[in-house]
């Protein structure tokens, strides 16, 4: 969706610190978040995508004023309380007043740690061939779904070439409201010129992984 999140090529945020220090968390707290996130349960109608789209929900004073992790932490309660697995007055004491029910147990500091490196494939056979080929021009659309999409806005409209298929991926649009569809998945390289105008002498390209009903050709 458009929204505050949607950041990438736009101006006027402030220069990007390249000399700060790499670090997994800036406090202990955060580590506890990401401790707890990965340890949850999860309720059936939950997915990377539907996550994504209730962050992108954050109003963009928090989005750009709150900690990458407490983003988390709003995200998550958001999504139980959508659910049903929790009400906003136990999420704002802290205290569960129930148990929803068919809840799986969550998983131990081993079951998460392991969980940690057993990749999911979001892959599969679909029917319709490809449409376009490597080496080919394509452009990006400049019409997108209101909820969740994968296609940033500063490419919308922009000229770039094919570089790479994967085959089919999981539609990300439909997955975020639990519609399971796949659609042919490409690397587009796109010139810096194309996507900004000042970059008169740049070399630079930037590439995109973007799903076909993104494109069309040129």
């Amino acid at each position: 969706m458009d929204g505050i999140h949607d950041l990438g090529g736009r101006h006027g945020f402030g220069p990007i610190d390249v000399n700060e220090p790499e670090e997994q968390f800036h406090e202990p707290w955060e580590a506890r978040v990401r401790g707890i996130v990965n340890a949850m349960s999860r309720a059936p109608d939950w997915n990377l995508d539907w996550f994504r789209h209730c962050r992108e929900l954050i109003d963009p004073v928090d989005y750009l004023s709150r900690p990458y992790f407490d983003q988390w932490v709003q995200t998550y309660c958001a999504m139980m309380i959508n659910s049903g697995w929790a009400t906003t007055e136990e999420v704002s004491s802290g205290k569960a007043r129930s148990v929803p029910v068919d809840v799986p147990t969550p998983m131990s500091a081993e079951e998460s740690k392991a969980n940690k490196f057993n990749a999911k494939n979001f892959d599969a056979p679909v029917d319709n061939a490809p449409t376009f080929e490597i080496g080919q021009a394509v452009t990006a659309g400049t019409e997108v779904t209101t909820g969740h999409t994968r296609l940033p806005a500063y490419v919308r409209g922009r000229q770039g070439q094919i570089a790479d298929y994967h085959g089919a991926h999981v539609f990300p649009d439909d997955n975020a409201v639990n519609k399971k569809r796949h659609e042919h998945l490409y690397t587009v390289e796109f010139n810096a010129t194309q996507l900004w105008p000042e970059a008169t002498d740049s070399a630079d390209t930037v590439s995109l992984n973007l799903w076909e009903s993104y494109l069309g050709p040129v």
